[in-house]
């Protein structure tokens, strides 16, 4: 097997980890703020800020991730501990015991805890159903609040299937059924099409788009082509940010702001006709800064709402065309040091493994090619 490390392959991989915990991190202190009162607590964000409620060693800022890129890093490491494609069933009897047995440092609340205690409800939901309702993995998402939970960590499924956007998508699929239902699991079918177009070497957000595109289905689709439509009318971030919210409110399947859950109408709900707002905006912000990694995910921490999932799902698909070279190396330092990280190993392991599967499809392709050939020629008739 070839050597992957400086490889471009490597360095994509790294970049989409970074990547993505870098908008996360970023937009993370203003999660769920509006972004009008962003600018009124920090004017634009452009770096790492510091809490919303003040200088704190704890809680969001500063460059502390939050639960999306723990999942990021949890299934990177089911791949390379199942050293093999993931299904429903081999992603819930990897992830669960992670979640729910093993302790790991949150920077959040800074010591070392079982991460389930960090999760958001939907995520939790991997335990409730998986382990104490022992669902069929398959049938797992089902009954959960369909929001981007799956998607935002769905980037390593890309990873692994680096340049095959459509084996990435339904392999994601497969996977996510266990998680979530709806156009929560479309969306994660379709970041994970997206990140791995991302490696392809001639990549571009146009080609990035056209996948999205041509894999999306129903509202999630449409809510793709509206908010893409839309962005193609700017090339500054800072102006783009309300009309772009304006293209995707007709699809968001999320009410209007959190405190409104249990409101007895159909958010949340599954629908053909909605999608989430985080992957058709992460899009939206791509073709609005031409991939830039810096502007995009700037333009995620600075859209508010659901922000630091935003912009770490565009940071994961820009540090994947990329590569890990776009980001700032102080902000790498800073994930690093705010998080008690180094993701290079990670990334090493996770690049080493997507060439493994490569060459066992190619020998198995070559197989049955060989028993095709026999299957062709052509037989006598009695």
């Amino acid at each position: 097997m070839q050597n992957t490390d400086n490889s471009l392959l490597f360095m994509k991989t790294l970049g989409c980890l970074y990547g993505g915990a870098v908008g996360d991190a970023l937009g993370a202190p203003a999660e769920w703020r509006l972004p009008d009162e962003i600018r009124s607590r920090y004017g634009y964000i452009t770096d790492f800020v510091e809490n919303w409620d003040g200088p704190s060693d704890i809680g969001k800022g500063d460059g502390r991730y939050t639960d999306d890129t723990h999942m990021t890093q949890l299934l990177s490491r089911a791949y390379i501990e199942h050293g093999d494609h993931l299904d429903a069933y081999a992603f819930a009897r990897r992830i669960v015991p992670m979640i729910a047995e093993e302790t790991r440092w949150v920077p959040e609340y800074g010591r070392e805890m079982l991460l389930i205690e960090r999760l958001f409800y939907p995520e939790k939901w991997l335990y409730m159903r998986l382990s104490l309702a022992n669902a069929e993995p398959r049938q797992g998402g089902i009954g959960n609040m369909v929001n981007c939970g799956a998607a935002m960590y769905a980037a390593p499924v890309g990873v692994i299937n680096a340049a095959d956007p459509i084996q990435a998508y339904h392999e994601a699929i497969s996977i996510f059924s266990a998680h979530q239902q709806s156009y929560g699991l479309e969306a994660a079918g379709v970041m994970a099409a997206c990140v791995a177009e991302a490696f392809n070497p001639g990549a571009s957000v146009d080609s990035i788009v056209e996948v999205a595109l041509t894999l999306a289905k129903d509202g999630t689709r449409r809510a793709i082509a509206a908010v893409v439509d839309c962005a193609r009318q700017y090339d500054d971030w800072k102006s783009a940010l309300a009309p772009l919210r304006e293209a995707v409110r007709p699809f968001d399947g999320a009410a209007e702001t959190k405190t409104m859950r249990g409101n007895g109408t159909n958010n949340w709900q599954p629908s053909r006709e909605h999608s989430i707002e985080e992957l058709p905006i992460a899009l939206g912000l791509l073709v609005v800064t031409g991939g830039d990694f810096e502007q995009s995910v700037l333009g995620g921490a600075n859209y508010g709402r659901d922000n630091d999932s935003i912009a770490g799902m565009t940071g994961a698909i820009s540090g994947a065309m990329h590569g890990v070279q776009t980001i700032r190396t102080a902000w790498i330092d800073r994930i690093n040091q705010a998080n008690r990280v180094n993701l290079t190993p990670l990334a090493h392991d996770l690049a080493a493994l997507a060439q493994t599967l490569q060459q066992r499809q190619m020998m198995a392709a070559q197989a049955r090619d060989k028993v095709l050939a026999i299957l062709l020629q052509a037989q006598q008739r009695a």
